[in-house]
């Protein structure tokens, strides 16, 4: 798969026009970013009781830090405002929902919109907030890069061809090549809707600059700011079975 187009941002640029009947056949996913600290200063200070719903609203208070809650509530609005814009409704009247956990069948697998044609995730770390949405299953992830000695130890997790990967390289390189490796590996985790519940190591991603896919999943690794690394991963039914 071609490398991702750069992430268009959250309050800098126009969002998304309503969808015709669905996702583009053959349509290329699309990525935003959102920086928290500028989408939260330009934010009108009624905009979450206007937009979020009590849920939401109430998960946010429950946050200690005011920097946890800052983050949760401008990724929340951004998501809403972003799919208000595919879906031509409110932010606020976007209906969400959680799919089956492939796992246990509960219902705490990848986030959804009732009857959307579309399909979405979204990750957060530091001061950004990564979305992604498409018409097949999609999954992403955002870290901030690790010191040397953080990836030294978290390796451990990762699959062993993976681990000796990082171990051939000179340290300087490693939090890069483990940044590509983990955000892959969780985006595509994300993606199949079990998330960290399933072994990291079971599958292998690579820590190279060209991922590697995972059966019908595509890896696709997202340009962001500097400090950090970002992927997406998206299931290809062509691939299917």
């Amino acid at each position: 798969m071609t490398p991702a187009r750069a992430p268009r941002h959250v309050g800098r640029e126009p969002l998304p026009t309503a969808l015709a009947g669905g996702w583009p056949q053959g349509g290329e996913p699309e990525t935003w970013l959102l920086s928290v600290s500028a989408f939260t200063a330009a934010l009108d200070a009624a905009a979450p009781g206007k937009i979020l719903d009590a849920e939401e609203q109430e998960r946010a208070g429950r946050f200690l830090r005011a920097e946890d809650r800052e983050r949760y509530t401008a990724a929340h609005i951004g998501l809403r405002q972003l799919l208000g814009g595919y879906l031509g409704v409110d932010p606020a009247a976007v209906p969400f929902t959680r799919e089956d956990c492939p796992g246990c069948g509960g219902p705490h697998g990848r986030p959804a919109v009732v009857g959307a044609p579309l399909h979405f995730n979204m990750s957060h770390a530091g001061d950004l907030v990564l979305f992604a949405f498409a018409g097949t299953p999609v999954g992403a992830d955002v870290e901030k890069l690790q010191s040397a000695s953080t990836v030294a130890q978290v390796a451990q997790s990762l699959h062993p061809r993976e681990r000796a990967e990082l171990d051939a390289l000179p340290t300087a390189d490693r939090p890069a090549a483990f940044g590509r490796c983990w955000t892959r590996k969780e985006a595509y985790l994300k993606g199949i809707g079990t998330g960290l519940s399933q072994d990291p190591a079971q599958d292998y991603v690579g820590t190279g600059r060209e991922p590697v896919p995972v059966g019908p999943w595509a890896l696709i690794d997202v340009p962001v700011d500097a400090g950090y690394a970002a992927a997406m991963a998206l299931r290809d039914p062509g691939r299917d079975g």
